[in-house]
């Protein structure tokens, strides 16, 4: 396992993803994009045309499918099948798909196995999820929950569907993300909550700079004080 292991957990649009792969940057250290992860096993499912609901079917996909996950250049590339697929992982339909792939207890599993698998190849790594802190890496050296007001989180929502060319009225943006924190908070497995040991950072009225910083000061903190 990585000598160094930060994790990022919270809820959609929180700026945990842009977060882990900048303070990763600044650590020098490997990025584990989970997300990625639950996309591609989505998208394996759509190639295959199976019913994403049917958690028996998704673990056949993922017992034939032939998935690669590496580091490289500050993000995470990931092939299916030899295919990059690193970019079409990013589209809306994908995105939508992911939460019931996130939603099967096995597959979870199954994911956070492949996790640790990415995790063993590093010299550190920085990880960003909604369950890394308590599922995947429960022994993680430092853990971080950020959070933001939701109005916020769709705000920035909203904005980065723009820049895609895609137009959603807040209100739209606003239900869908409400109705995600739902989801991740009633799963059986790996719920979305941060336990004791995390530390909790609001980023509502920070801008992405000053979350790295404000990280990388509790990073250098807990990493001088075991030393």
């Amino acid at each position: 396992m990585a000598e160094l292991i930060i994790t990022i957990d919270g809820p959609a649009a929180s700026g945990k993803s842009t977060i882990a792969r900048l303070l990763a940057g600044r650590l020098n250290a490997a990025f584990l994009d989970t997300g990625a992860m639950y996309r591609a096993v989505t998208l394996a499912a759509m190639w295959a045309g199976v019913d994403l609901s049917d958690e028996r079917q998704l673990l056949g996909v993922m017992e034939k499918t032939d998935f690669r996950f590496s580091a490289e250049q500050g993000r995470m590339v990931v092939h299916i099948a030899g295919r990059d697929v690193t970019e079409q992982l990013r589209e809306e339909k994908v995105t939508e798909n992911a939460r019931d792939i996130a939603s099967a207890p096995a597959v979870r599993t199954r994911l956070v196995a492949l996790q640790r698998d990415f995790a063993a190849g590093c010299a550190k790594i920085v990880t960003e999820g909604r369950d890394q802190g308590t599922v995947a890496f429960p022994n993680a050296n430092v853990k971080f929950f950020l959070t933001a007001d939701i109005d916020e989180r769709a705000r920035r929502r909203q904005a980065e569907l723009s820049a895609k060319g895609d137009s959603l009225a807040m209100e739209q943006v606003r239900s869908a993300i409400d109705q995600r924190d739902a989801s991740d908070r009633r799963r059986s497995v790996g719920p979305l909550k941060p336990s004791e040991d995390m530390i909790i950072i609001d980023t509502s009225n920070l801008v992405i700079e000053q979350v790295v910083e404000k990280l990388l000061r509790h990073v250098e903190e807990k990493c001088s004080k075991k030393e």
